[in-house]
């Protein structure tokens, strides 16, 4: 049977306002603001907060304020553009604070003078925009021949949250009243203090912990994305913290395994389970993370090549028909041109320390992670895409090539977080570039015209990353506790590592074959892969939403059409609760940049301990379940 042909919300023979100029300046001055607020997040804590949703549900706000105001009309697609705008300055943010902290660390040891601001810019520059230009080939591919296969889980409730306000009514409650409700839980949890934001249950028989997490926004993203992908990730967080935690405990108790300096039993007994993830299983995670990579890249390969043979159609002259307004993109030309300018900008620029061969690395390794980045944001979403992960095997490669090739020293460190974080930046800024298509390939939106808004974005908030770094570096200094830059320390750590010949290879070579074995045993290996990478209390959290849309999955309902109903008003609330959480991390980090956050810390006086969490996660579930199968709908197809 012919698989339906997808209908966009607005159609492609319809033409409405896009890129207009109120639409860049909102969205610029969001992607400035995001991009500041997230290096410092992302710096204390080592997270950031995915824009997108947030983005959007501004840009609404902002618009629908400028129609009473001035009467200035608006359309769906303009929102989706200042999205699209905003959301770029996280996701630059997010590339660079993983990587570039690590030169102000070596300043500060004293083995080299701080990096130029000049410097951090191009960096940032460069990486953005390779980002975006790697992505434009791919659309076709990942977003519109797998739209049915890939969920895309934020880009979906990022459309869901623009059609909502767009449309009113019933729809647009649900979104804003699960947007309320997420607010209200983050606030308790990581404004007020009074809630943990994890639950936790040691089992000492195992060495080990059972963990989940207390936000509302990894339950939507779970019931978003549905209970197969959301198990794939729990399996690896079980083999991460109930197989490999346990042994490397049981075997190694006596041992001083490097980057520890004490022994494995000294380690649990200071620091716990966490303690023991932290230092070896993010390594096995790591390169299961790139061996998962590497597989889906080659299962992918068909469907690639046969994008770039219809991409390059369109050097040769192509068809003599027009693409209709929503095929519409940057052409290819001006792609594979703009890919040798910045490849020339970074080998030649005396302020970007990388030889020609780091330029031929940043190419290979740039295109392979944009396909991969893209395909994980289109898996577990952009806030849970482990770039991190693809940083250090792109460090653990390059450091070992410079090493070979006699570029030690600190010279061959610098160059090797150079090219770490133009890699880094690439596989953020194509993840997010993924994201904002597939949201407005749901809309109908003109890609051509995303696409230029996406680099916009890029260029002016590359500008205001390198200040950015060296505000916060002047104020309190990296790798200090207000600033602990735990990505940057980690990739600081392993440039080393390599250099000095002492880097654990078996741990990453131990999580290849964990892949590989996935692989064959037929289980997508990249949600596993990335569930082994990231913290369990992270995977239980997603599981526990999944298994909220398992149980309306297999309950009975008058038809499937009400199933269908009553599914789809809970990705609404579930959009409402990733878009209610966005929001209130980019306001928290504002009010902790200002200065104002230990005025609001309330858990000396008012701390609800693991009951409190309990409580929360409970009404979270019930929320949740309020909007679904107790929903007014729900009900009526009863009666």
């Amino acid at each position: 049977m012919k698989e339906k042909e997808f209908k966009p919300y607005i159609p492609a023979d319809r033409v409405t306002k896009e890129l207009s100029i109120k639409a860049i300046i909102v969205g610029v001055l969001l992607a400035v603001i995001f991009g500041g607020a997230n290096a410092y997040l992302g710096l204390r804590v080592g997270m950031t907060v995915s824009a997108s949703i947030p983005a959007a549900v501004i840009s609404m706000g902002v618009f629908r304020a400028l129609l009473k105001v001035f009467k200035l009309k608006y359309s769906i697609l303009e929102s989706n553009i200042v999205q699209t705008i905003g959301s770029a300055g996280e996701s630059l943010a997010a590339g660079a604070i993983f990587t570039m902290p690590a030169l102000f660390l070596w300043a500060a040891e004293g083995k080299m003078d701080k990096p130029g601001i000049l410097e951090l810019t191009l960096i940032s520059m460069c990486g953005g925009i390779l980002g975006v230009l790697f992505m434009v080939p791919l659309r076709n591919a990942l977003i519109v021949k797998e739209h049915n296969t890939l969920p895309y889980p934020e880009d979906t409730a990022c459309a869901e949250v623009l059609l909502a306000g767009e449309e009113g009514g019933s729809n647009a409650n649900t979104v804003f009243i699960g947007m309320g409700f997420a607010a209200l839980c983050k606030f308790l949890v990581d404004g007020l203090y009074v809630v943990p934001g994890a639950i936790t249950a040691k089992i000492s028989a195992l060495k080990t912990e059972l963990s989940t997490q207390v936000y509302p926004a990894l339950i939507g993203v779970g019931y978003i994305c549905g209970p197969k992908i959301a198990s794939y990730m729990l399996a690896g967080g079980i083999i991460g913290w109930f197989v490999l935690i346990p042994a490397i405990n049981l075997f190694g108790a006596n041992a001083i395994l490097y980057p520890g300096d004490v022994t494995i039993g000294e380690l649990y007994a200071t620091g716990g389970a966490s303690q023991i993830w932290s230092l070896y299983i993010r390594y096995i995670g790591a390169g299961a993370v790139a061996a998962g990579g590497i597989i889906s890249l080659i299962k992918s390969l068909p469907l690639i090549i046969s994008t770039f043979r219809d991409s390059i159609k369109s050097l040769k002259g192509g068809s003599a028909i027009a693409p209709k307004r929503t095929s519409q993109e940057l052409n290819m030309k001006i792609i594979l041109g703009g890919i040798a300018v910045m490849i020339l900008l970074i080998w030649l620029l005396p302020a970007i320390p990388v030889t020609l061969l780091g330029a031929v690395i940043i190419v290979i390794f740039g295109f392979f992670f944009a396909t991969v980045s893209s395909r994980m944001v289109g898996l577990v979403g952009s806030s849970n895409n482990p770039v991190s992960g693809m940083a250090i095997a792109t460090l653990l490669f390059s450091t070992m090539m410079l090493k070979a090739t006699g570029d030690v020293g600190i010279h061959g460190m610098q160059a090797a977080i150079a090219i770490g974080s133009v890699i880094c930046i690439v596989a953020c800024m194509s993840g997010d570039t993924s994201q904002d298509l597939k949201t407005g390939y749901i809309l109908g939106a003109t890609p051509l015209k995303q696409q230029i808004g996406e680099l916009i974005g890029t260029i002016l908030s590359a500008f205001a990353i390198g200040g950015v770094l060296y505000l916060l570096d002047s104020a309190w200094g990296f790798g200090t506790e207000e600033l602990a830059a735990p990505q940057a320390t980690l990739m600081k750590m392993i440039v080393e590592g390599v250099m000095d010949g002492n880097l654990p290879w078996t741990l990453v070579f131990i999580g290849v074959f964990i892949a590989v074995v996935i692989e064959i045993l037929g289980i997508p290996v990249l949600p596993v892969a990335i569930g082994l990478y990231l913290p369990l209390d992270l995977s239980v959290c997603i599981m526990i939403g999944g298994l909220v849309r398992l149980f309306i999955d297999k309950k009975k309902m008058a038809s499937e059409a009400a199933r269908k109903e009553i599914v789809n008003k809970g990705i609404l609330f579930s959009s409402g609760m990733i878009a209610g959480e966005g929001l209130v991390g980019i306001l928290l980090a504002i009010l902790t940049v200002a200065g104002l956050s230990d005025a609001m810390n309330l858990s000396e006086t008012l701390n609800t301990g693991i009951i409190g969490g309990i409580v929360l996660l409970a009404l979270m579930i019930l929320a949740l379940l309020k909007f679904t199968i107790w929903s007014k709908d729900e009900k009526a197809n009863k009666e």
